[in-house]
């Protein structure tokens, strides 16, 4: 097979590509900024205490639901374990619910009755170190919405549970170690 002197420049030419590529894909694995196998959450904490968020609204009662999904997030999806006591704990998370509004989505033509409403959830959050006094969220505001139907069945309830899901997901992510 008799190749032609452009044909053999092109081969060396993609050889060279391909070896700065593959060179600089191991580059950028190998480099500081690369991947890692450390924690996302800081590791001098292994527990939190989770005080009763308080509640601003007047609606009462999205509190508690709030602080049991918010207790079964950290559980779940970080290493720490919730203990009930701020003495025996090395971190506690405070926060109050600023707001929970309700706003009507679409509305019925006829008798302008919503046919589909949105609840939204409005929080601020503190997460303080108590071995060293390091506040590691501090004052940050979440914010999380649900929308719900009456001709499905659903309710504020019901919505308000899917909000406070969605904010609990939120503040357990704030509580990741930023990069």
């Amino acid at each position: 097979m008799n190749s032609s002197p452009r044909t053999i420049r092109c081969r060396w030419v993609l050889l060279l590509a391909a070896g700065a590529l593959a060179a600089t894909g191991l580059a950028g694995c190998a480099s500081p900024g690369g991947y890692s196998n450390q924690s996302l959450y800081p590791e001098d904490i292994q527990s939190v205490c989770l005080e009763m968020f308080d509640n601003r609204s007047f609606r009462r009662g999205v509190e508690y639901t709030l602080s049991d999904a918010l207790a079964k997030r950290i559980e779940t999806m970080t290493p720490y374990k919730i203990v009930s006591s701020r003495d025996r704990a090395d971190s506690v998370i405070t926060g109050q619910l600023i707001s929970i509004d309700e706003s009507a989505l679409t509305i019925e033509r006829e008798l302008a009755r919503p046919l589909e409403k949105e609840v939204v959830l409005t929080a601020t959050v503190n997460w303080k170190n108590l071995n060293n006094g390091q506040l590691m969220i501090n004052s940050r505001t979440v914010t999380a919405a649900a929308s719900y139907s009456d001709f499905q069945n659903q309710d504020f309830t019901y919505a308000a549970a899917l909000a406070a899901n969605k904010l609990a997901q939120k503040i357990v992510e704030l509580m990741e170690t930023h990069w």
